[in-house]
């Protein structure tokens, strides 16, 4: 009998001990598996929605906090206290185009949607919006909306409907062409409409900047510091930020996903140890039979390493489809709303390294049985009742 069968008929003996086993591992690494997918897809997104912010430099109500940069990133509301002397304080300083928003937020069908009050024609040049569908606002205070094309798929809305903002009808004018970004997500309407239905007279809630040199972007950063008493934070500073955060909780999560996978190692150890004891006289003959001690251990701990094999395709598959689910379910707030309208998967090289990883901790887990199983003498094994 070839060692893969024998390690095949050994592990089915107990099939049980077996399963209990084996779901341990894919349970642990199905945990890790998400985890992982669930911050990869974080992290695309935020380098996403930075590119398609398209500035260099953006002005925030009360600084530079985490939980505004976060908003900005997301289109959450914000506070909304910029107000028009210092909009156009900023807008008056040359070399830069400044852009205002009103971000918002409302409710379609009950579920909760991006609101965004701007300017029509300078934030279609600004973003370099095409349309897919409909009208673009006809003009600078145009009763109507524009919406980002996943939203108009999702709520099967088109040219010609009416969404209810702040209890008032608003007619769809147009959809447009997928960004990739948030804006597939966003109702747009124009600032002076969106500043009425808010109550928002003469307020936004940030100011995207971009520069005409950028080596000169610190420059323009103080300039606009010293114009008005608003923060200031670049595009580069305010992406690292928002990773700095993300990556702090999806390290947090994979260590509690490691514990889970430490949890199934001992049971491997658990299983195999008793397998030792189990198989004893089993052992005793096969060292009759000329097995040496390295060939004892090597059976001992292919047994180790088949679990892990096992428990890591099933956990990275179970993790992949997780990650999949669960994405359109964890974009209710600005922390996690980055993977909205994004596509959570598990990518081969993961999938491999969970795995490689999965069958490296169980085969480190079978190491003290196999080394236990090698040492026991011919005699005291094949004597064993």
């Amino acid at each position: 009998m070839t060692s893969g069968k024998l390690v095949l008929k050994n592990m089915l003996r107990r099939r049980g001990r077996f399963v209990f086993t084996l779901l341990g591992i894919v349970i642990g690494m199905a945990s890790f598996v998400t985890f992982m997918s669930l911050g990869g897809s974080l992290k695309s997104q935020i380098e996403r929605e930075s590119a398609a912010l398209g500035a260099n430099l953006v002005v925030t109500p009360k600084g530079s906090c985490a939980y505004e940069q976060v908003s900005i990133l997301t289109g959450e509301q914000m506070p909304t206290n910029i107000n028009a002397e210092e909009v156009a304080a900023i807008r008056a300083i040359e070399g830069m185009t400044a852009i205002p928003y009103l971000a918002e937020r409302s409710a379609i069908e009950n579920r909760p949607v991006s609101v965004m009050g701007v300017l029509p024609e300078e934030t279609r040049r600004f973003k370099n919006w095409q349309l897919a569908a409909g009208e673009y606002f006809p003009t600078e205070a145009a009763e109507g909306a524009v919406l980002g094309a996943v939203l108009a798929e999702q709520f099967g809305l088109q040219p010609g409907s009416d969404v209810r903002i702040r209890g008032e009808q608003i007619p769809v004018l147009g959809v447009l062409a997928e960004t990739g970004g948030k804006d597939d997500l966003t109702v747009f309407l124009s600032l002076p409409v969106a500043q009425r239905l808010y109550g928002q007279a003469g307020l936004v809630s940030y100011v995207a900047v971009r520069v005409e040199r950028l080596d000169e972007v610190e420059l323009y950063a103080n300039r606009i510091r010293d114009a008005v008493a608003l923060g200031v934070v670049s595009d580069k500073q305010m992406r690292n930020s928002v990773l700095s955060i993300v990556g702090t909780v999806n390290v947090t999560l994979q260590l509690i996903a490691a514990v889970a996978i430490l949890a199934a190692a001992f049971g491997i150890v658990n299983t195999m140890m008793t397998a030792t004891y189990e198989r004893r006289r089993e052992i005793g003959i096969l060292q009759a039979m000329g097995a040496t001690r390295a060939g004892i251990f090597r059976l001992f701990l292919l047994e180790s390493g088949v679990y892990g094999l096992l428990g890591g395709i099933g956990g990275a598959a179970l993790g992949g489809l997780a990650a999949v689910l669960a994405t359109p379910y964890i974009g209710q707030n600005a922390a996690t709303s980055f993977v909205k309208g994004s596509q959570s998967s598990i990518d081969p090289l993961t999938f491999c390294g969970a795995v490689l990883f999965s069958t490296l901790v169980a085969m480190a887990a079978g190491l003290y049985p196999a080394v236990k199983a090698s040492k026991l003498s011919p005699v005291e094994a094949i004597s064993y009742e």
